[in-house]
């Protein structure tokens, strides 16, 4: 009935210690080229980061996107990105900003060229709002100052659930996850937005999630087997939550694809974020947290003893 399902092992047998040294080489290369091309491509940053215009319009019949995108881009104003939303007659377009900061006069040319070029095929002009350089930049700080606060956030809950060594695994982890994802965007040139920083942020809860799960059975396994050998006791824990890791990111992943193929550019950004981001964080959970807090020295007698009502829970389990 699940042919999928049964192609993996309920109790795989894979050395992943064995491979640390080689996971964390890789994930060393990984960093460093996600470093090199943000410092040398940087992020293609959308209207809501580095500013412009935003025009909503309603067409008089259903918007052929490609069409309009055509035309639009076809003005010299730079990248004009069309998105879609609730009717096929309501159209956002993002117009890059044009000129400096204080020069209006540039901006309201550039709407005004928009305007002459969609001539009769609008039916309303709903709204236009502009957003400055100034703005954009107040939006990229408030972006990364929130997902500091939200890397750290989620650190110091680890080191409250867990010991100082999984804490700290967890971050670093984290922060593999975040860089490699950012690296991705700036060598694609995905249009960096506040959607797909959303992405990002969704990519860091969902891969401590399952970071917090493998880590569970980390510590079960070393309370319970307190004489077996470190490295043993962490591949355990590792295959014995293999399949529930790798089958939970497949079936996300089963739901993204479709979105990134048929959803159109509007969320083809924040579709292949997430995509990369799922495929990465599943990685870092299985090949570079675990390596990672046995090179911070965990060991079984340094594991917290359970507490009356959390050995309670786990016999009756």
């Amino acid at each position: 009935m699940f042919p999928l399902i049964r192609l993996f092992p309920t109790e795989p047998r894979l050395n992943i210690l064995a491979a640390r040294t080689w996971l964390l080489c890789l994930s060393a290369l990984l960093l460093t080229g996600s470093l090199v091309a943000m410092g040398t491509l940087g992020l293609n940053f959308g209207v809501d980061f580095k500013g412009g215009t935003v025009v909503e319009i309603r067409t008089k019949g259903p918007a052929n996107l490609e069409d309009l995108r055509s035309r639009l881009n076809g003005l010299g104003l730079g990248e004009i990105t069309l998105q879609q939303f609730g009717s096929p007659t309501d159209v956002l377009i993002n117009v890059p900003q044009q000129g400096a900061d204080t020069d209006t006069d540039a901006q309201v040319a550039a709407i005004e060229k928009v305007k002459t070029e969609l001539g009769d095929s609008v039916a309303e002009y709903r709204r236009t709002e502009y957003v400055g350089p100034r703005v954009g930049s107040e939006l990229r700080q408030a972006g990364l100052l929130a997902t500091v606060l939200a890397m750290l956030a989620i650190a110091l809950y680890i080191w409250f659930r867990f010991e100082w060594q999984f804490a700290f695994a967890a971050l670093l982890a984290l922060v593999h996850d975040v860089v490699a994802t950012v690296g991705f965007l700036s060598i694609t040139q995905i249009q960096f937005d506040l959607a797909t920083l959303a992405a990002v942020l969704t990519i860091a809860g969902y891969s401590i999630n399952d970071t917090v799960v493998v880590f569970d059975r980390v510590r079960e396994t070393m309370r319970k087997y307190k004489k077996g050998s470190v490295p043993g006791l962490l591949n355990a824990a590792v295959n014995s939550t293999l399949s529930r890791t790798t089958l939970t990111s497949l079936t996300t992943l089963i739901a993204l694809i479709p979105l990134y193929l048929f959803g159109g550019e509007a969320i083809n950004g924040f579709t292949a974020a997430l995509i990369w981001g799922i495929v990465i964080g599943t990685y870092s959970t299985i090949g570079i947290a675990v390596p990672l807090i046995y090179y911070l020295g965990i060991r079984s007698d340094s594991v917290a003893v359970p507490s009356k009502q959390e050995a309670a829970k786990a016999d009756a389990s």
